[in-house]
């Protein structure tokens, strides 16, 4: 069944006065009673709200399509309502209401024309088509050019979804929560727009989901690998991929697929990695291409690379050790102290488990996960026990960090001098003398080297930071807070994390409190600010706000994201001064926090005065609203019809 055969110029009603779901509802029941379409008005409601009362008919992208299949209709039709007011419908506001109207006896025909009308409607430009016709005849050409188009099209379509083309990919970023789900996300829907069939595994912070298998990896025609931590990509034997950030994939899915479909990734044995052998036809493609993508091999991004994935199995061992040993500074400060008048077994078992245990375990696990990045399995040894001696003599965080990378690359280095060593005797050089060797070298650098002028710098800084209190307190504040508000996951953020995290190692704990602040405070603004403030937002950015509301007191700053990219002028200035003030007034009222991870779960027991620390957040939340309400301009009627249209007018 086609548009024409569903639709009656009669049978579409424009209009700009407000009205009610059922005020439309009845609109459009007179209209197809008035044109004979429906024999009894009454039993047609009867059953239109019989079908909205088990769920709103609200689809989304500003439309509702409610329908009934009933013996009053005497023939198959489509009533149109489009309202530029808004209409409220349950939950959601729409502007274009179609109502279908199916026989009894219609067998499948009711669920076809519900699909049809709803697959068109995903299509952008359509609606905005609809949006800006002026007249109901003008929406009445718009419908049948969408059926010749359709069928003008069909063949290409039809080729285009048989074509079997399959993208498989990896997705992982350092927390393993936001990024990872929406660079999969991303890549997803590019593909599915394309007719591919796709598939991406991702390596959350609850395990691998969606994993590939040998079949798809088999039967790929594109792969691509968007992570900021090391992930296995040996399963992928000798086939090419592409190999960026998450935040390239998530901003630049469709790019990146291009580059992908390009590479011929079954051309067997001779086939090799992308980061490795980039075969582009000019320097000026090259040049494009290492614009909009970081390829494996560049310095930078593997130093990030073996970073993060240090950090993200860290960051379970340092919130865990945290929390612990809040929770037995709430028996009190000595209370795990065997000495002390106020000692308390619940809580020398708390400090036990996460003071004696999780805290003397994140260096050498971070030292030790920076050198399996590198080096792989044969670097995890060499790795933590560079990083426990990182712990015992005093460097810390930071020695950490540089343990990790002497022991990756020192071991790597090994293994590649000594793959000619006959394969009987390769069992006993990985076991034994990899491991000794990398580990007498690690231990001397460390020992002799690095120890010292390191735990010299630490101790500076920790004296540094105790010695601030009052202004300068807040200037640091204000600083960490706003590096971590300014790019929401990107460079900025973790260095400021980076430096939290080295004071969190030395007991210095009001750095981490700042850093939550600046992370809370922009999707919380942002929420506060798509409630406050409406009319500055579109309907899909005021949806997106509510989903921030439990981001930000998650600490998952990602929420503002897409606020910023479409804003950024606006909302990444209100973030940071919001973020700032917020760490200012934190650090200056000393406040400090033992997680440096989980938001609103860790607070209450991880901070030295929970509400106190609750009331900086709330400030900085309502600066950041208040700056958005004041810069951003109220919707005009162009920018309406794209509210309503998706953004393509």
């Amino acid at each position: 069944m086609q548009f024409d055969e569903l639709i009656d110029v009669r049978n579409i009603e424009t209009s700009i006065s407000k009205m009610t779901k059922e005020q439309a509802i009845d609109s459009l029941i007179s209209l197809l009673y008035s044109n004979d379409y429906i024999g009894s008005s009454e039993d047609y409601e009867k059953a239109i709200y019989e079908r909205e009362n088990e769920i709103s008919t609200a689809v989304g992208y500003g439309v509702a399509i409610p329908h009934a299949k009933t013996g009053t209709v005497v023939k198959a039709t489509i009533a149109i309502l489009r309202n530029l007011s808004g209409i409220q419908w349950g939950n959601e506001k729409v502007n274009m209401v179609f109502m279908i109207a199916a026989e009894e006896n219609a067998t499948d025909e009711h669920l076809k024309m519900l699909s049809r009308v709803s697959a068109s409607l995903m299509d952008e430009t359509f609606r905005a088509k609809l949006i800006t016709a002026e007249t109901s005849k003008d929406i009445y050409e718009v419908l049948l050019k969408e059926d010749a188009n359709k069928k003008n099209q069909g063949n290409i379509s039809e080729s285009r979804d048989l074509s079997g083309k399959y993208l498989i990919g990896i997705s992982a970023c350092m927390t393993g929560i936001a990024h990872t789900f929406m660079a999969a996300q991303a890549l997803t829907d590019e593909a599915k727009k394309r007719g591919m069939r796709v598939k991406i595994q991702t390596n959350g912070s609850t395990g691998i989901e969606n994993k590939l298998n040998n079949n798809d990896i088999a039967e790929a025609d594109a792969i691509i690998i968007a992570h900021d931590v090391k992930v296995d990509e040996s399963i992928f034997g000798d086939k090419k991929f592409i190999d960026v950030p998450v935040k390239k994939a998530i901003n630049g899915a469709s790019n990146i697929l291009d580059q992908a479909l390009a590479l011929d990734i079954k051309s067997g044995s001779s086939s090799i990695k992308l980061e490795k052998n980039l075969n582009l036809k000019s320097s000026m493609e090259k040049e494009d291409v290492e614009e909009r993508i970081t390829v494996g091999n560049k310095v930078a991004h593997e130093f990030y690379t073996h970073i993060m994935s240090g950090v993200s199995y860290m960051i379970p061992f340092v919130v865990v050790g945290g929390i612990f040993i809040a929770i037995s500074f709430m028996f009190g400060i000595y209370a795990s102290d065997p000495k002390s008048d106020t000692y308390n077994i619940w809580a020398a078992f708390f400090n036990e488990v996460g003071g004696k245990a999780a805290f003397q375990l994140y260096v050498p696990v971070l030292a030790g996960f920076i050198s399996w990045s590198i080096a792989d399995k044969a670097g995890l040894a060499t790795g933590m026990i560079g990083g426990m001696m990182a712990v015992n003599g005093g460097s810390g965080f930071l020695g950490g960090m540089i343990a990790g990378f002497l022991a990756g690359y020192v071991t790597k280095l090994l293994v590649s001098k000594t793959r000619k060593i006959p394969h009987s005797y390769q069992g006993l050089v990985s076991v034994l003398f990899i491991p000794l060797l990398a580990t007498l070298i690690v231990g001397l650098v460390m020992f002799f080297a690095l120890n010292t002028p390191m735990a010299n710098l630490i101790t500076f800084l920790t004296n540094w930071l105790k010695s601030m209190n009052g202004a300068n307190a807040a200037v640091m504040g204000a600083i960490l807070a706003g590096m971590m508000a300014s790019d929401m996951g990107g460079p900025i953020n973790k260095t400021a994390g980076a430096f939290g995290l080295a004071m969190f190692a030395s007991g210095i704990y009001g750095p981490s409190a700042a850093l939550m602040v600046g992370g809370m405070v922009p999707p919380l603004g942002i929420a506060l600010a798509t409630l406050l403030f409406k009319s500055k937002f579109t309907i899909s950015e005021r949806e997106a706000g509510k989903a921030n509301w439990v981001l930000g007191a998650s600490f998952i700053t990602e929420g503002a994201i897409p606020f910023a990219a479409g804003d950024p002028l606006r909302v990444i200035p209100a973030n940071i001064i919001g973020g700032a003030v917020g760490g200012a007034l934190c650090m200056a009222l000393g406040l400090t926090l033992q997680a440096p991870h989980g938001g609103i779960f860790v607070i209450p027991i991880a901070s030295n005065k929970p509400l106190l620390y609750i009331g900086c957040i709330l400030i900085g939340m309502v600066i950041t609203a208040l700056i958005l309400g004041l810069t951003k301009k109220a919707l005009n009627k162009d920018e309406m019809n794209r509210e309503m249209t998706g953004g393509i007018i």
